[in-house]
């Protein structure tokens, strides 16, 4: 992993941390946390030269969320995981 790549995961995941740490967990479902984020389905997030609306992160991650999740830490580790595995990251 390329430094540029390892920039591009942390800006992202202080991103997501920052926007879904206050959510009411456990969270059951993606739609349960739009309402947490600060521009809803539109919040956009930044990894390095690449922004993701909250909408094309749900589909993009389809399948690979383990919901529910009791914190925002293992939420970003799936949003994480997830991209990587759909070669977005």
């Amino acid at each position: 992993m390329s430094d540029a790549d390892t920039d591009a995961e942390s800006q992202l995941r202080e991103e997501l941390t920052a926007a879904l740490e206050d959510a009411d967990y456990p969270v059951t479902s993606m739609t349960s946390l739009v309402p947490e984020l600060p521009r809803g389905p539109m919040t956009k997030f930044h990894a390095g030269d690449r922004t993701f609306s909250a909408m094309e992160l749900a589909k993009l991650l389809s399948g690979h969320e383990e919901f529910p999740y009791d914190g925002v830490e293992g939420l970003v580790d799936d949003v994480i995981a997830g991209l990587k595995a759909e070669g977005e990251l």
